[in-house]
């Protein structure tokens, strides 16, 4: 079938802050500017032109990769794809038939790749999942089931069959720790590759009777650099981007689901040891069980008692020498559908709910539920309450939390929502343990969130109270900006307010007590020819106040980035610090002496930084940074990454950071080492091996985590976990070998998906 669209559309090229009683004001002001906006960018849906029609498939599709069955015979092709990068001004170069269809319980795609005028095989890290999108020949398809630009779902496979998915959230972020149950099949040939994928209808949240969805397909070619997108996308934007997606017709409603609940029971055995603590081997044998029941097709209510979590992924760790606590995001899978409603609301440093306070540092969640999804097209609900229990040491009481939160979509894509978060601890006794009182902490919160119709403008209006046990007055946050983000320009604008009585106990808000002011702007010239793809000036300054308005730290920042058509990445930046402490700060972050409140420091510093081109199997990026520091001292960190491929099987990739302080006595000198090597191996696309190493000399520890995991069917897994830490035996004096075992543990889990 050929269609023909239309011509792709040019896109055409933004003092100090007030006080807290002139905050609301604002706020209210800057929520109707936000609104105005979206107002006037709502129009008709930037890609409507682009359709694909979806039929019942006339005969059986067996998913065994191939894609000449007679059922795709009379099924409609999306083709003539888009080149998204290295430029955004023309068709693609690499060739890319998609076609759809479904029966009574699946989804059905197939597509075909075509390989472009460079020779050689295709080009993959690994046949691990979820792998990473720039370093492999890949299919990508994205779903709008909603068709409301603003949640979705994603699936694909790279060239050797691994499988990808994740969750859409914001319009067009992806997270990759979400995993459901679905098939998929590859075969490659000297030509191309063919793929074929089912989703199962349970598997995905839909309206019942709706004929109309969002959807968009996205192929990645390393061979010729092209991303390349069924629907035209400038090339600031990812391909995942909801707002430019095109149509999905159905020849009649998606068949409705019907009953949909799944049990997933587990259990584990184990055993581990605590060689600093001197206690014997000790055996753990556990049973639990995760429930999910569909309501509609769009509702879903997630059921969990006794969860266990030894099988999730171990954080990166990394030097830290701020002030403030490091973040690390959820992998936990139970938090991770609609996840964003909760954890999401506010900003990257404004968060009242995070996921990551319950359950962790060897606190047991006895049980939970979350009921969460769409209840129409306009709105989204989410209720979860988790119920925790004692750690082994009774260092922490039983606690309770409670979040509700409700948003309504307005004007095309933009929405309004409501959190609110409740952080309950009970009275607790235990025999020689004095009691602990039982106490509270909530957090009520509203905020606006814009995004325009063409995507180029997003903003934000944000307000929370937090309530807490002994705190009569509570404290507020008020927060806003709003982002222009085209082709050439980015420019962002960003007000924060945060009261010192403010505290989310049950959230993720490290500094409170300020004010702050944040502009950025860039600008990206796009040459037409020669070695250079984009290059472009950035500008960043951060200015932080005190409660009463008095400078308190800044950062301001210039820089130039230089991107080049190979795929490799170079940006040289210079800038000025200033901060006056306001609280006592050790500037090694390590236990040594602290910086006294009120000691003002400056500093001017500049950076490097380089990325290879992701088509080699031989990979590698590093940075600077070199400056000043506090108490006049000196600062450089040096980091380094390097990796190689033995494609589609082994994947071996290291980083290395090393940190230099030079600063006056009683600190002197210190240098930090942050070694991390990781090992995957992949012996097929359902068995994976992979071992990570992490030595953190600012931590004093060195830590082995390594996995085996075999997903002997869809969604249902063995996993076969071993960890170990290490103290450094030269930091202990006396000590002759290099490292003592600080503790030791094995884990064995089974896993099965049920569907009921």
């Amino acid at each position: 079938m050929t269609t023909t669209f239309p011509a792709r559309p040019k896109i055409s090229g933004f003092s100090r802050l007030r006080p807290a009683a002139r905050a609301c004001t604002r706020a209210i002001a800057f929520w109707a500017c936000l609104a105005s906006v979206a107002g006037v960018a709502d129009a008709q849906k930037k890609n409507e032109a682009y359709q694909l029609h979806i039929h019942r498939a006339p005969s059986p599709i067996v998913i065994d990769g191939s894609a000449h069955e007679p059922a795709w015979d009379s099924a409609e092709v999306a083709s003539n794809f888009w080149m998204v990068l290295p430029m955004d001004t023309g068709r693609a170069k690499v060739r890319t038939d998609v076609r759809m269809a479904y029966d009574d319980h699946q989804l059905y795609l197939s597509a075909i790749c075509y390989f472009g005028d460079i020779p050689g095989p295709f080009m993959v890290e690994s046949l691990k999942r979820d792998w990473s999108f720039g370093k492999n020949d890949n299919f990508i398809f994205f779903l709008d089931t909603f068709d409301d630009e603003t949640n979705g779902f994603t699936f694909g496979v790279n060239a050797a069959g691994a499988q990808w998915d994740g969750l859409l959230y914001e319009g067009g972020k992806a997270n990759l720790s979400w995993d459901n149950r679905w098939t998929s099949a590859v075969k490659t040939y000297k030509d191309r590759y063919e793929l074929e994928i089912a989703i199962p209808f349970k598997s995905i949240r839909y309206k019942n009777g709706i004929t109309r969805w969002g959807v968009n397909f996205s192929r990645l070619d390393l061979k010729t650099t092209e991303k390349s997108s069924w629907t035209p996308i400038g090339r600031q934007f990812p391909t995942a981007a909801l707002a430019l997606a095109g149509v999905l017709i159905w020849d009649e409603p998606p068949p409705a689901q019907g009953p949909n609940v799944a049990v997933i029971p587990y259990a584990l055995g184990g055993i581990s040891r605590d060689y600093e603590a001197h206690t014997p081997l000790s055996t753990r044998r556990d049973i639990g069980m995760d429930g999910k029941v569909v309501f509609g097709s769009a509702l879903n209510l997630d059921l969990t008692v006794n969860p266990d979590f030894s099988q999730v992924d171990v954080d990166q760790q990394v030097t830290n020498l701020s002030r403030y606590e490091l973040f690390f995001p959820e992998k936990r899978q139970f938090f991770l559908e609609n996840g964003d409603q909760f954890t999401n609301f506010g900003y990257a440093t404004i968060r009242p709910f995070f996921s990551r306070r319950i359950g962790l540092n060897g606190v047991p969640i006895r049980f939970g539920a979350r009921l969460s999804g769409k209840l129409n097209k306009d709105w989204r609900l989410g209720v979860m309450d988790m119920q925790t229990g004692v750690p082994g040491d009774g260092s922490v009481a039983p606690q309770n939390f409670a979040v509700f939160a409700l948003q309504r979509r307005m004007f095309s894509r933009s929405n309004l929502g409501v959190l609110l978060v409740d952080k309950e601890s009970f009275q607790y006794t235990r025999a020689g343990v004095p009691a602990a009182p039982s106490g509270h902490n909530r957090n009520l919160g509203f905020e606006y969130n814009l995004a325009s119709k063409d995507n180029l403008w997003t903003g934000k209006a944000l307000f929370l109270r937090s309530f807490t046990s002994g705190n009569q007055g509570g404290g507020n946050v008020y927060a806003g900006n709003l982002q222009y983000f085209s082709r050439r320009w980015l420019i962002n604008g960003q007000t924060e307010n945060v009261d010192p009585r403010y505290v989310a106990e049950a959230g993720y808000v490290p500094r409170n007590g300020y004010r702050r002011a944040l502009a950025t702007a860039g600008y990206t010239f796009l040459p037409e020819s020669g070695p250079i793809l984009s290059h472009g000036p950035t500008f960043n300054s951060s200015n932080f106040f005190d409660w009463n308005g008095r400078l308190s730290d800044y950062e301001t920042t210039l820089g130039y980035n230089v991107t080049l058509r190979s795929g490799d990445v170079f940006s040289v930046s210079a800038g000025a610090d200033y901060v006056r402490l306001l609280q006592p700060f050790d500037p090694t972050n390590s236990g040594r002496p602290q910086l006294q409140v009120g000691s003002e420091h400056r500093w001017k510093f500049w950076s490097t930084s380089y990325t290879s081109r992701q088509q080699s199997v031989w990979r590698y990026a590093f940075s600077s940074q070199v400056g000043g520091y506090y108490a006049g001292g000196a600062q450089r960190t040096l980091s380094g990454t390097v990796g190689y491929r033995f494609q589609p099987y082994v994947s071996l990739a290291g980083t290395v950071t090393y940190n230099d302080l030079r600063l006056p006595q009683p600190w002197g000198d210190t240098r930090f080492w942050l070694v991390g090597p990781r090992f995957d191996v992949t012996l097929t696309n359902t068995l994976y091996f992979t071992t990570y190493v992490q030595y953190n000399e600012q931590q004093r520890n060195l830590n082995v985590n390594s996995r085996v995991q075999w997903r002997y069917k869809p969604a249902s897994d063995v996993f076969l976990v071993w960890t170990e830490n290490y103290l450094p035996d030269y930091l202990q004096p006396g000590q002759a070998g290099l490292f003592s075992t600080r503790n030791r543990a094995i884990v064995l889990k089974w896993t099965y998906w049920w569907n009921l």
